[in-house]
C-alpha cells in the first residue's frame, strides 16, 4: 500500500547564519535574551516543528512568514513561547520560602506604614508554579497571623506559559514537592482518577493575578509598589546591560525597605542599584 500521507514534508535544511542573525537580533532587540552563535542549533531544534506544523520547507520561509504582518498577528506569541525557557517547579530554591516566612513577612509586619496587606510580584512566573507557592506560604502565615493579607501580581512574556497558569491545573507529579499539609489544604485533585490531575484551590488562585509583561519596557502601569518581588533564574539570559535595565525597571516599583530575591546562579556585581544584600541572593532596596 502507498503511503497515504498527502503533506509529504521535507527536511528542512540547516538554519543559515543570515537567518539565525535575523532571529537573535530580535530576540535581543525585543526580549533582552541574548542569542549568540552557539546557541544556533538550539534555536534550529526549537523552531523545527513550527515549520512542520505549517508545513514549510526552510527557516528562511519562516522567517518571512515570523515578520510579515499575518506573522506578528499570528506567530509571534508562540515564536516567544518557543524561545523562551520555562524551567520552573514549585518550592523551587526553597531556602527562598523559609526566609520569606521566618525573617521578611515578621520584619515588614512591623512597619505600620505598610498596613496588614502586603504585595508581592513574581516577575517571571512561567507556568505559575512559583506564585503559587509563594501563595500556599502567605497563606500559611496568615493562618498564624490574624489580619494579615496579601495579593500577589504574576507576569510573564509568553501568553502560552499565562495560559496554562491562570488554569492551575497540573499533572500530579508536578506538585511533589510541596509538603503534604499544604496539599490536602491548597491542592484539589481531579475526580476522574486516572488523569492524575491536580488543581490549585480557588480560593488560592483567587489571591494571584496573571498578566503579561516585558520586564525590558516600562512598567509604571502594571502596578502600584510592591513589597516584595521575586525574579530569580531571570537575568542569566540577559547581558550586562538588560541586566541593569531590567532590574532598574523592577527596582522602580519596590518600595523603599523591600525584598527582592534573584536565583542562586545570579549575582548583582558591577549593577548600579539601589540594593542591599540581606543574606545570599536576597537584597532590601535601600
Amino acid at each position: 500500500m502507498e503511503d497515504d500521507n498527502i503533506y509529504p514534508q521535507e527536511v528542512p535544511q540547516a538554519m543559515s547564519a543570515r537567518v539565525f542573525r535575523r532571529f537573535s537580533t530580535f530576540i535581543h532587540d525585543e526580549l533582552g535574551i541574548k542569542m549568540g552563535p552557539h546557541k544556533q542549533t538550539m534555536l534550529q531544534s526549537r523552531l523545527s516543528k513550527r515549520l512542520r506544523t505549517l508545513q514549510l520547507n526552510s527557516y528562511e520561509q519562516y522567517c518571512d512568514y515570523l515578520f510579515s504582518s499575518e506573522g506578528f498577528r499570528e506567530e509571534l506569541p508562540i515564536f516567544i513561547h518557543q524561545v523562551t525557557t520555562n524551567k520552573t517547579e514549585f518550592f523551587r530554591e526553597p531556602t527562598h520560602y523559609g526566609f520569606l516566612a521566618e525573617l521578611v513577612l515578621p520584619a515588614l509586619g512591623k512597619n505600620p506604614s505598610r498596613g496588614r496587606k502586603l504585595s508581592l510580584w513574581s516577575s517571571a512566573c512561567s507556568t505559575g508554579e512559583e506564585p503559587y507557592t509563594l501563595a500556599m506560604v502567605l497563606s500559611e502565615y496568615a493562618r498564624s497571623h490574624p489580619g494579615f493579607d496579601f495579593d500577589i501580581l504574576a507576569t510573564d512574556i509568553s501568553p502560552a506559559v499565562l495560559e496554562e497558569a491562570t488554569r492551575g491545573v497540573y499533572d500530579e507529579g508536578r506538585v511533589d514537592p510541596v509538603p503534604l499539609n499544604m496539599k490536602k489544604r491548597y491542592l484539589l485533585r481531579s475526580k476522574d482518577r486516572k488523569k492524575n490531575l491536580i488543581r490549585v484551590a480557588p480560593e488560592l488562585r483567587s489571591k494571584v493575578r496573571f498578566q503579561w509583561a516585558n520586564l525590558k519596557s516600562p512598567l509604571s502601569r502594571l502596578t502600584n509598589p510592591v513589597d516584595i518581588i521575586f525574579c530569580r533564574n531571570v537575568i542569566i539570559y540577559f547581558d550586562r546591560p538588560t541586566q541593569q535595565l531590567v532590574l532598574g525597571n523592577l527596582c522602580a516599583l519596590l518600595k523603599p525597605g523591600g525584598y527582592i530575591f534573584m536565583g542562586h546562579s545570579e549575582t548583582l556585581n558591577s549593577l548600579s542599584l539601589p540594593l542591599t544584600p540581606v543574606v545570599q541572593t536576597v537584597y532590601q532596596k535601600t
